[in-house]
């Protein structure tokens, strides 16, 4: 509960930046994204990478995390696709909303109370940033391809090489080279990036609350039956698929099985919009699915906890 409170306070903090100050409200929310997609969120990254232990979070944990993920996010696509016609300009951001969990401020916390280790959270994280966020982004860059006209001068492989390279990602990987082979940066350089890095989840939270300000939950008729089935996804079908996953497919029991079935549970990353802003695509559907699932995925991770304990 106090993960989540703090979660919910800090969002609050941006909603109530974009009230108070209306003529800094733009200012503000222009410069926060590139200043945490390029800067902060790397840093952040390559600091819990390079201080994991990869042995340990490579075991289980990060392949369950990769299929639940995948079989989440393919799962609505077709569903949605099926049912609402969802165009598929709009399916990438919407599938990611579904399978793309807070596992950083909201699951290193929650994995410590609950299971009484990181390892789960970490393992997905290392799942996200390394695989299912590369794959998603080259998604959002060859939409975003196809939207603007402009992009389209860029060959195809360079289009999908920035969007895999991006300096999250990379940020990533370095973090996990610098685990794999035990290094570590002087302590004159490894301090102001581990500031740097603590400084990122406050201000996603505090853009997403800002972008917040002014807007109506479900209030465009547009996407708004994609918007609940991706909310019932996240809360419901993710931590299913992760129960399924773990127990009749990996055989983990108690504590192990819990960590998984709760890290499913969480509700959607910041980053979601963030990535969604930085390709230029509409932000409704993953506005919406991190609002609704930041207080649907709280009684669900409870009862989770409260089942497999």
């Amino acid at each position: 509960m106090q993960g989540f409170a703090v979660v919910l306070i800090l969002i609050g903090v941006g909603l109530a930046t974009a009230k108070f100050l209306p003529a800094k409200r733009q200012a503000i929310s222009t410069g926060l994204t590139p200043l945490i997609f390029y800067i902060t969120n790397p840093a952040l990254m390559f600091i819990l990478l390079a201080d994991a232990d990869l042995g340990l979070v490579l075991g289980v944990f990060t392949p369950i995390a990769l299929l639940t993920a995948a079989l989440t996010g393919a799962l609505f696509a077709v569903v949605s696709r099926v049912l609402f016609k969802t165009p598929a300009h709009n399916l990438p951001a919407a599938a990611m909303s579904t399978s793309y969990v807070n596992a950083g401020n909201i699951g290193i916390p929650l994995a410590l109370y609950a299971v009484g280790s990181t390892t789960p959270a970490v393992s997905v994280l290392i799942a996200q940033l390394l695989v299912i966020a590369p794959a998603y982004l080259c998604m959002f860059a060859l939409t975003s391809r196809k939207l603007s006209p402009d992009s389209q001068e860029l060959p195809l492989g360079t289009t999908i090489i920035k969007s895999v390279a991006n300096p999250v990602t990379v940020a990533t990987a370095i973090g996990a080279g610098f685990s794999f082979f035990n290094l570590r940066l002087p302590e004159v350089i490894h301090a102001p990036l581990d500031m740097l890095g603590n400084a990122s989840i406050p201000l996603l939270l505090m853009a997403f609350g800002m972008s917040l300000y002014g807007q109506k939950p479900l209030s465009e008729n547009e996407g708004r039956p994609e918007v609940l089935l991706a909310s019932a996804f996240k809360v419901v079908v993710m931590p299913l698929i992760a129960w399924l996953l773990g127990d009749l497919i990996f055989g983990l029991k108690s504590v192990e099985l819990m960590g998984v079935v709760v890290m499913a549970a969480l509700p959607t990353a910041q980053n979601v919009l963030l990535f969604s802003q930085q390709f230029s695509l509409k932000p409704t559907i993953p506005r919406e699915v991190i609002l609704a699932s930041t207080f649907l995925s709280i009684p669900v991770a409870l009862l989770a906890t409260f089942l497999l304990s």
